[in-house]
């Protein structure tokens, strides 16, 4: 990792010298993002943002990913490069930089743009041996990190409720009659506005894109307002924008709960396992959010799924 950051702002600063629209202003500051051993780095410089991918990345699948984000840039942000560079053996990419969502301003979320952005998504077609999305791959993981904790507290109710839930959403992959292009990993940070500050808003992120069940990219905001952490009136704003749009997750009206109540059950424990993880790894309790999750594990697995529609987990 050492050898790697140096590497990496050095391909962000090149990147931002060598794209004139990118506005870079040097000396400008160089930002660390993100830096976790074991998943993305993240730098910016200037106009320009330069991700080494997760470790694991597969050269040909994040190829395919990166071609669809070129090909649809009134949706998600299209790379400076639609080929990925290898630097000190991990795959990076560059970006232009976009505008992140204001995390102190939470009542100005922009749901609706993020609906219309997602089926518009999901209505576009998969380019031929595009991967499955990784939203059933990252919820089966989450699991097995919190089985390598050993025993806690808050373990028990949340491995009931995965074990309470469909084996087909237990599985490491969508079924294979689910075929549209999907996120895979939606939720307000990875919406920035392009230009920055002045633009429409855009999806980032394309590491888990592929082709799987709609319905599992409007499941985290579903858990969230089935769990109260999402008022009702921006769920109301999120599920008729997307509906608005198109959407194929739900039907165009009437109970969207039959669709959506599975795979929001599915990133509720998804949630509640990494929160349990993180707050055992930092060494305090679960925060109110953390626990809230963790609670609504415990209702799900004392009921059954088919029972528990409109917002009820």
């Amino acid at each position: 990792m050492n050898a790697l950051l140096p590497a990496l702002t050095a391909t962000a600063r090149a990147a931002a010298h060598a794209n004139p629209g990118t506005n870079c202003r040097c000396p400008d500051p160089d930002t660390v993002l993100a830096d976790r051993a074991d998943d993305a780095v993240v730098v910016r410089h200037g106009g320009v943002v330069a991700k080494a991918h997760d470790p694991g990345t597969d050269p040909a699948g994040l190829s395919l990913r990166l071609t669809v984000a070129a090909r649809l840039p009134d949706v998600l942000l299209a790379p400076l490069d639609p080929a990925p560079v290898t630097v000190h053996g991990r795959q990076v990419t560059c970006w232009p930089y976009g505008t992140p969502v204001d995390p102190d301003t939470p009542w100005d979320a922009p749901w609706e743009a993020a609906a219309s952005l997602l089926a518009r998504l999901h209505r576009a077609p998969a380019p031929a041996g595009l991967p499955a999305m990784r939203g059933p791959a990252k919820a089966a993981r989450a699991i097995r990190r919190l089985r390598m904790l050993g025993p806690h507290p808050a373990a028990g109710p949340v491995l009931r409720a995965w074990s309470a839930l469909p084996a087909w959403a237990r599985a490491e992959a969508p079924p294979p009659s689910a075929r549209h292009l999907c996120h895979g990993d939606l939720h307000l940070g990875q919406l920035v506005r392009h230009p920055a500050d002045t633009g429409p808003w855009r999806l980032i992120d394309v590491d888990d894109l592929g082709v799987g069940d709609p319905a599992w990219d409007l499941a985290r905001p579903a858990a969230w307002y089935a769990c109260g952490l999402l008022p009702p009136d921006e769920w109301t704003r999120f599920l008729t924008a997307y509906r608005r749009e198109g959407g194929p997750a739900v039907p165009a009206e009437g109970d969207p709960w039959p669709a959506l109540d599975v795979p929001a059950r599915a990133l509720t424990v998804q949630t509640a396992a990494l929160a349990v993880v993180k707050s055992h790894t930092q060494g305090r309790e679960l925060d109110e959010v953390e626990q809230a999750m963790v609670d609504a594990c415990v209702r799900m697995s004392a009921v059954a799924p088919e029972l528990t529609h409109g917002g009820a987990i």
